[in-house]
């Protein structure tokens, strides 16, 4: 693919992607989080494309039943070699990468997930000193036992880096497989690249990675985003900053952890780091490639997930994702019926050129609705359980306007663009916008009549 055809920061606004040299809004759901190693994953990406989703999570991860690792196992001792990749490992994410380019599926990858190297599945793990043929525990540094949450930080294999511990015992299988991953990857241009999930790990573990990563696509002469997901919940704590200041090392931020958040905090945050990167000249897309809410979780309700997912695109990110079950809707039912919704709202109203607009609401309670608009164009509303406010068209001047509803849990517009009377806005240019219903998910496109 040529370097210009690669996913990479939209030229006409940096908070975007373009894919293929035109812009593109990321939206998705996915059942598993390492999605190349589930056994139906041509039919799930079909079942995403038709909905018109275009984004998946990829954690290189191993831990789930039926997952395989990847290093193949000696035949005579049954431990892995740490020298040999696994043939199905790797035959499976060919596949993967095969299936999403074929889709125009973006997809982005975690490339080490902690939650594989503590408690049960470390006693699993190749890199596990027990578990491999390569180095013992003492040569390595590495315990073999680990029974505490990866956020107690006990596990020395996140320090191997120069940096860090210099373990060279470590980072040369570590290395080996990441030039794996990527003589496989970097050729495809719908790859994004996060370092970790959800890290507390020193700064110094994503930044040896992610230059990595860069020198490797830099030797093939082609462009690379990359990011890194840090664990604390709040996007607005100084561990988030260790991305959002660095766009030498980090294209893009993702702000996933931002899911944890209710109603208007999950909002203005990400708005308060939209903001200062605006300030700052550092403008680069924000992503969101796991939405946390279920009834069936802990991190939220069902109603949270669904909410988020329009906070997100409403509050200017560049994508967002429906988190696995059971802490996340995957791409249930209700989650396919709010990613068709997006894309039938987004390919009426020109996101691109929107901005997050609270501030032309009048009369809101907490809660009640949210807008992206391009002022004196075109203006986007979402309401997540019905509303009855004002917004400011002012912009517009004594242009005409339409407003055209959509229902969100049934993916339908109620009819075509209607003209607003003028009964419905005022001199100083307020437009009294009411829902079809006093409940339910609702979106509005109101734009100016040339």
């Amino acid at each position: 693919m040529r370097n210009e055809d690669r996913i990479q920061p939209y030229v006409g606004n940096r908070f975007y992607w373009q894919y293929k040299g035109k812009p593109i809004l990321l939206i998705g759901g996915s059942v598993e989080d390492n999605l190349f190693q589930i056994p139906n994953l041509r039919e799930h990406l079909d079942l995403l494309a038709s909905v018109g989703g275009n984004y998946v999570r990829c954690t290189m991860s191993s831990r789930d039943p039926g997952d395989v690792w990847p290093f193949a196992r000696d035949p005579q001792t049954g431990l892995y070699d740490l020298n040999k990749p696994s043939e199905e490992y790797w035959r499976r994410f060919a596949e993967f990468l095969a299936l999403t380019a074929e889709r125009d599926i973006i997809a982005q990858f975690e490339m080490w997930d902690r939650f594989d190297f503590s408690r049960a599945p470390w006693q699993d793990n190749p890199y596990n000193p027990k578990n491999n043929i390569n180095y013992t525990a003492a040569e390595s540094g590495l315990m073999e036992e680990i029974n505490t949450h990866p956020g107690r930080r006990e596990n020395a294999f996140f320090r191997s880096v120069p940096a860090l511990e210099n373990n060279q015992v470590v980072l040369r299988y570590q290395q080996m497989q990441v030039d794996k991953m990527l003589s496989l990857s970097l050729p495809y241009g719908h790859c994004l690249y996060c370092m970790d999930n959800e890290t507390n790990e020193s700064p110094e573990w994503g930044k040896y990675w992610s230059l990595y990563i860069q020198r490797k696509a830099a030797e093939l002469g082609v462009s690379v985003q990359t990011t890194e997901m840090w664990d604390a919940h709040s996007v607005l704590d100084d561990e988030h900053r260790n991305t959002i200041d660095h766009p030498e090392l980090y294209s893009f931020i993702d702000l996933s952890q931002n899911n944890h958040r209710p109603a208007d905090e999950h909002w203005e945050n990400p708005q308060q780091i939209r903001r200062y990167l605006i300030s700052s000249g550092q403008v680069r897309p924000m992503n969101s490639v796991k939405i946390y809410g279920a009834n069936s979780g802990q991190y939220g309700s069902t109603r949270d997930a669904q909410e988020r997912f329009w906070r997100n695109i409403f509050g200017g990110f560049a994508s967002s994702r429906f988190h696995r079950p059971p802490s996340g809707l995957g791409l249930n039912e209700i989650a396919r019926a709010h990613i068709k919704s997006m894309r039938i709202f987004t390919n009426e109203l020109d996101i691109f050129t929107c901005e997050p607009h609270n501030d032309l609401l009048r009369n809101r309670s907490w809660n009640e609705a949210y807008c992206t608009a391009h002022p004196g164009v075109e203006y986007g509303l979402f309401f997540p359980d019905g509303g009855n406010i004002l917004l400011d068209v002012s912009a517009a001047g004594d242009k005409p306007l339409t407003i055209r509803w959509l229902d969100i849990r049934t993916s339908r517009w109620t009819g075509p663009a209607v003209p607003i009377v003028s009964a419905d806005r005022d001199a100083s240019g307020m437009l009294h916008v009411i829902t079809p219903s006093e409940e339910g998910y609702w979106a509005a496109h109101i734009r100016t009549v040339p």
